[in-house]
């Protein structure tokens, strides 16, 4: 399977992205792949952010392959069970949080200053196997995730998993804008869904 073959469906985590991530790249430079956009970045609301991803998804013409970044991997992961019959074929999901470890999350949202809502709409998070194939990318140093947790969680939804050393959570502050090697990672995990 290749890029231009397919749609692929990008799905920001939590406050989006700067135009320096890899995903705003990706959407860029990549002539088949779009944002999946949502109503409030800040405000994490399952119910809507999993509404937006089955309709992305079931628009689609031809196969898709949702393309998922931090709590937008939790929204992927809730959405799995409404997207039976869409043409999504796989999903690459990087750097998921664990969301029901709340203090790294809620330093971040310290950070950030008002306006930002913890994402509780998304806890627990399935356990369940997606019903596509996978591919989960985690960090050693990720904040937001311990390797263990993101092994679990990549166990539990028969997920290929990696772990990257030293990546903290693989977005532009870590030093992943551009991150070719995970366009070559994706280019991988595409040919292996083979052709469609």
């Amino acid at each position: 399977m290749r890029v231009r073959d397919i749609d692929i469906l990008i799905v920001p985590g939590w406050g989006a992205n700067s135009a320096d991530h890899w995903q705003s790249r990706w959407a860029r430079n990549l002539n088949t792949a779009r944002i999946v956009e949502q109503d409030d970045w800040d405000r994490p609301d399952r119910e809507r952010w999993v509404d937006r991803i089955v309709a992305a998804a079931k628009a689609c013409r031809r196969p898709a392959v949702l393309v998922a970044h931090s709590c937008g991997v939790a929204a992927v992961v809730h959405a799995a069970s409404g997207l039976a019959g869409s043409p999504v074929v796989g999903a690459f999901l990087v750097a998921p949080p664990d969301l029901e470890v709340r203090g790294p999350i809620e330093a971040f949202m310290r950070e950030r200053g008002g306006g930002v809502t913890y994402p509780d709409s998304f806890v627990p998070l399935p356990m369940n196997p997606l019903p596509f194939p996978s591919k989960l990318i985690g960090s050693s140093t990720d904040p937001y995730c311990s390797v263990e947790r993101a092994q679990q969680l990549g166990a539990a939804w028969h997920s290929d998993v990696s772990i990257i050393a030293g990546a903290g959570h693989i977005n532009t502050a870590s030093g992943h804008g551009p991150w070719p090697e995970g366009l070559l990672t994706f280019g991988l995990f595409l040919r292996r869904l083979g052709p469609h």
